[in-house]
């Protein structure tokens, strides 16, 4: 049974001969308006109680003939069933001739993105300061008002709602960003950005396909990595596994928010559309060299892809699109996130030295556990300007969830204001250029290892050997492309 859709682009379909044409039933469905979705079930009833027949011989002999004889087969089929007449697709080819134009095409997409962004900092930022309010406030006064034990209310309060709180408080923004993404999907648009792209893919030796997970990779990192089971050669996919983590996936967007309207609050939105764009850069120039140092010689295929209408996004398809994807952080937030800040509370309120208990509210972050291990490692980012326990310690939580760093900072600095804190410190190690350390911060942590969720699915779509060559080769160049940006930056901020 054909289920037939979008014959509302093309009104003159017969599908009673398309029908007879293909020996089987065809319905014409509106699943976006919910239209004669019921006409469905009695043919599908019908066509299980008959008796089965093959309709015809599947296209034997060499790719190409084959490809040659079901495409002729097509054409006899469609031959008079579809009145061209009736289809209306000169305004979108005329549309068309913009989004995809070699020069216009990027030119408009990255105008898209751009937008996306400034409504995503600015419109979210009132919610924000309204959760953040209430986690800091009537949230934490409530717990702290309960008779309970001075650890478990340390735990709660400190803990989980000085941790996850400060999470939590990303939803408005994330909501915002997954529906404005979801909109530009359900417009059609996306797949032209895929056409815009295929030149890029070509210069890096990938498929235009290669496309998809990439775009996948700036919603999360994980499923991208399982979307390169698309691409057929076995190169390919380990060449787009190995980029798909310099793609800034949502988490990190949550840090690059609240630095970028801490430190750059006028101009908070374009901030975050230059992280993504700086991502996009360094994806063609880490690939460029990548191909050139192991795969000189592999080849691109030619990007086939079906070019939807535009049409005017569906509020309900929409919303669906939506929630799933809040509901992915949402569960992140509630597990990952939840571990890492038990965790970490357990590591600051374990003393080492010291006269203080374990839990002891007088305890400095700098004599706990926690402390010792960051401030262990910050001169390691001296050179990058945020060689501090404070501001490092949260890139190891980092390797978890990226959006474990906000949080873990929210548990440094329970008692301060968080943007006030995060200033003084950027300011204390950078040496007086907070701005240039704020930015080489946002470059390593766009490039280095993205979670462990991404390892595990590197590890299980391209093997162990090249998970661990991809996290040295993020670390590297996180560290260096770090350096680099305090080093020239500090001249000019």
């Amino acid at each position: 049974v054909i289920a037939l859709t979008k014959t509302d682009l093309a009104p003159g379909i017969d599908t009673a001969l398309l029908a007879e044409r293909l020996g089987v039933p065809v319905v014409a469905v509106d699943p976006r308006r919910r239209r004669h979705l019921a006409d469905l079930a009695p043919v599908i009833t019908a066509t299980l109680n008959a008796t089965p027949q093959r309709l015809r011989q599947a296209p034997w002999g060499g790719e190409l003939e084959a490809a040659e004889e079901r495409f002729t087969w097509i054409g006899t089929v469609v031959d008079g069933v579809v009145d061209k007449r009736a289809s209306r697709r000169e305004w979108s080819d005329r549309l068309d001739a913009v989004t995809m134009h070699p020069v216009a095409g990027p030119v408009v997409f990255l105008a898209a993105m751009w937008v996306v962004f400034q409504i995503t900092t600015t419109v979210a930022a009132p919610f924000q300061d309204w959760l953040d309010g209430l986690f800091t406030g009537p949230v934490s006064d409530a717990l702290r008002g309960l008779p309970l034990p001075r650890i478990l209310e340390a735990i709660l309060v400190d803990g989980l709602v000085a941790g996850v709180g400060m999470v939590l408080t990303f939803v408005p923004l994330m909501a915002l960003m997954f529906l404005c993404l979801a909109v530009l999907e359900d417009s059609g648009y996306m797949a032209r950005a895929a056409v815009v792209a295929d030149r890029v893919m070509r210069a890096i030796g990938l498929p235009g396909r290669a496309f998809i997970p990439l775009i996948v990779g700036f919603g999360c990192n994980v499923p991208a990595i399982s979307a390169t089971r698309i691409l057929g050669r076995r190169e390919h996919r380990i060449l787009t596994a190995l980029l798909i983590p310099f793609a800034s996936c949502t988490a990190r967007l949550a840090v690059y928010v609240m630095l970028a309207t801490t430190f750059f609050p006028e101009h908070a939105g374009t901030v975050v559309f230059a992280m993504y764009l700086i991502s996009v850069v360094l994806i063609v120039v880490v690939g460029m060299l990548v191909r050139r140092l192991l795969w000189r010689s592999f080849g691109s295929e030619p990007l086939v892809i079906d070019l939807p209408r535009y049409q005017l996004p569906g509020a309900r398809m929409v919303a669906q699109v939506t929630w799933t994807r809040l509901a992915g952080f949402l569960r992140t937030a509630s597990t990952i996130i939840v571990a890492c800040v038990t965790v970490v509370f357990l590591l600051q309120a374990t003393p080492v030295g010291g006269d203080h208990d374990f839990a002891d509210p007088e305890l400095p972050v700098a004599e706990s556990a926690y402390g010792v291990v960051s401030e262990a490692m910050a001169p390691i980012f001296a050179p990058a300007g945020f060689g501090s326990g404070e501001i490092t310690g949260a890139l190891i939580t980092g390797f978890v969830a990226k959006e474990a760093v906000v949080s873990t900072w929210a548990q440094t600095y329970p008692d301060e204001d968080l943007s006030t804190a995060i200033t003084r410190d950027f300011a204390d190690t950078s040496g007086g250029h907070a701005l240039a350390a704020v930015w080489a911060f946002m470059m390593f942590l766009l490039a280095y290892t993205p979670c462990v969720a991404t390892l595990a699915a590197q590890r299980r779509e391209i093997g162990l050997r090249w998970t661990l060559a991809g996290i040295g080769l993020q670390l590297g160049l996180a560290w260096v492309l770090a350096v680099a940006t305090f080093q020239l930056l500090s001249v000019w901020l």
